[in-house]
């Protein structure tokens, strides 16, 4: 399945990506920039924060009530759309996905 992360209007990252790996994974594999990962997927950092494009915002999901918390603490502008990207799994339902990075 394929994976867009945009880094700005121009800029972006495209790959393709394992059904059942988290997107912070994915994303530091292709190199994504601004994608950390500090708790390697733990659910207790935030430095893995994106902006889930509104027209994906249904198939991803809301975040969990943790995850809602942890974005509290996200250095970057918590927006709506705001997800850790170590809480979204790669499926099928998600190919093509679009996300931007804060």
């Amino acid at each position: 399945m394929k994976i867009t992360w945009k880094i700005s209007e121009s800029d972006e990252i495209a790959a393709d990506v394992e059904n059942g790996t988290n997107l912070m994974e994915a994303a530091i594999l292709n190199q994504v920039p601004n994608i950390v990962g500090e708790c390697g997927g733990n659910l207790s950092c935030a430095t893995c924060h994106i902006y889930i494009t509104e027209e994906w915002r249904e198939a991803v999901g809301e975040p969990s009530p943790f995850e809602d918390d942890m974005l509290d603490i996200a250095e970057d502008e918590r927006l709506e759309s705001s997800r850790l990207s170590c809480q979204i799994i790669a499926s099928d339902e998600l190919d093509g996905l679009v996300v931007n990075l804060p």
